[in-house]
């Protein structure tokens, strides 16, 4: 439970930039203090190298060479550019941005409207980096998207982005992933969307939140713009996943709901199959990895028989249901023609699951892209085996050759299309 303690206005002052790199070296806010930064000079990679000189700060080459390959774009008169500077790339050599670092790049961005998102997945912006973001977030009117996960900011640079996003207007898509901004910075994100009206997706899966749900189902009550909104290991149980239900009958904007990794059981899936029965929005729920067993899984199925004809996508991978429930579940697409995809590998099939599975596959009903099983038959048995389809295979990496989006691997993404590159 979240506890929604009075802050005094001395104690949310914006945090200042961290100890500098070397004597030499003015911190950020005091640069800015003295004078304002020079207007870029014919390029990107030229502003960033300047700056750099004038604040004597370390070139980091893999930005240099990343603003390189961006100018060459803007020449070639693109625009709606994302500048992806993602920290774990294993193709060229990477020096990771420090909140330092991160004030730079932002001053470069803030007058460039060539790029509309920005990508510093992996690196080490921590706190300090997160109050330029958010500076960034209330001076750049261009930027749709931001990726900030997993970047070690805490709580209170969770609270600078989210009171950030109390103005802003452009931003469409922001991932917090794995950044620990725990239930005190949570909350803040939780205030900011029953006020921002422009933010479609939002993620903040692996933040260590804990039974978030009483403060998202107040937005989600309120907010009638979030499109896509991620809670893997929210900690959420049965209780929680009432209340946030609870919400779902108000709420008509949500598309994609992630609840997976929390600890919902068949008690809990009964609410969420309620709401369904009325629900006209939601097209993807990912509901793997925690424990609805046989109970659960045959009440989604019978409100997707007799009911809903929105939901699109269901996840149900690593549940604990047998041969009982998963046959319930492929026997609800045989009457519901609108569910397309369904995943689910982990649980515990048996000969009855195999054959209904593979019935759906060899009539049509079930296209191979669109799930996560594929039959084989052997001695005159059918057996299942994994393919690597899902919602959102490359979640917390992208691969380093291939097509990232291709429909199969990431369906979530294609059945509930937010924006150009959302």
């Amino acid at each position: 439970m979240w506890h929604n303690k009075e802050k005094t206005t001395e104690a949310r002052t914006p945090l200042p930039p961290q100890a500098p790199m070397t004597s030499r070296t003015p911190t950020p806010a005091r640069a800015e203090a003295v004078g304002s930064a020079p207007e870029p000079v014919g390029s990107l990679q030229n502003h960033y190298h300047n700056l750099c000189m004038e604040k004597f700060q370390k070139i980091n080459p893999f930005l240099l060479h990343t603003l390189q390959g961006v100018d060459e774009e803007i020449k070639k008169g693109l625009t709606g550019i994302t500048l992806n500077i993602a920290g774990n790339s294993h193709s060229v050599p990477v020096e990771r941005v420090t909140g330092e670092h991160f004030w730079i790049l932002s001053k470069i961005l803030e007058k460039n409207l060539s790029i509309n998102g920005l990508d510093v997945r992996y690196n080490l912006i921590s706190d300090v980096g997160a109050y330029y973001a958010a500076r960034l977030l209330q001076k750049q009117h261009s930027l749709i998207y931001l990726n900030l996960m997993f970047n070690d900011i805490g709580p209170k640079g969770g609270e600078l982005i989210a009171k950030a996003l109390h103005k802003n207007t452009t931003l469409k898509y922001l991932r917090m992933t794995g950044n620990k901004v725990e239930n005190e910075g949570g909350m803040f994100f939780a205030a900011m969307l029953q006020i921002n009206l422009s933010l479609e997706k939002l993620d903040l899966g692996d933040c260590d939140l804990e039974e978030s749900t009483v403060h998202l189902g107040h937005m989600l009550k309120e907010n009638h713009c979030l499109v896509e909104l991620y809670m893997s290991k929210h900690d959420v149980r049965n209780s929680g996943l009432k209340q946030l239900s609870d919400a779902l009958y108000l709420n008509k904007s949500l598309r994609y709901l992630d609840i997976s990794c929390n600890k919902i059981t068949r008690d809990g899936i009964i609410s969420l199959a309620d709401v369904l029965k009325s629900n006209t929005t939601l097209e993807v729920i990912d509901l793997s990895f925690n424990r609805i067993e046989n109970v659960g899984a045959q009440k989604l199925s019978e409100t997707l028989a007799s009911h809903n004809r929105s939901l699109k996508a269901l996840s149900v991978v690593s549940n604990s249901i047998e041969g009982e429930g998963l046959v319930a579940l492929s026997q609800s697409m045989k009457t519901n023609t609108t569910l397309s995809n369904i995943y689910i590998w982990g649980n515990k099939f048996d000969e009855a699951t195999c054959v209904a599975y593979s019935d759906l596959i060899q009539t049509g009903r079930l296209k191979p892209d669109n799930t996560d099983v594929e039959p084989y038959v052997v001695d005159g048995h059918a057996y299942l085996a994994e393919v690597s389809n899902g919602l959102k295979k490359y979640y917390y990496w992208t691969p380093t050759y291939g097509d990232a989006c291709s429909l199969s691997s990431n369906a979530g993404f294609s059945i509930v299309p937010v924006g150009k590159q959302l």
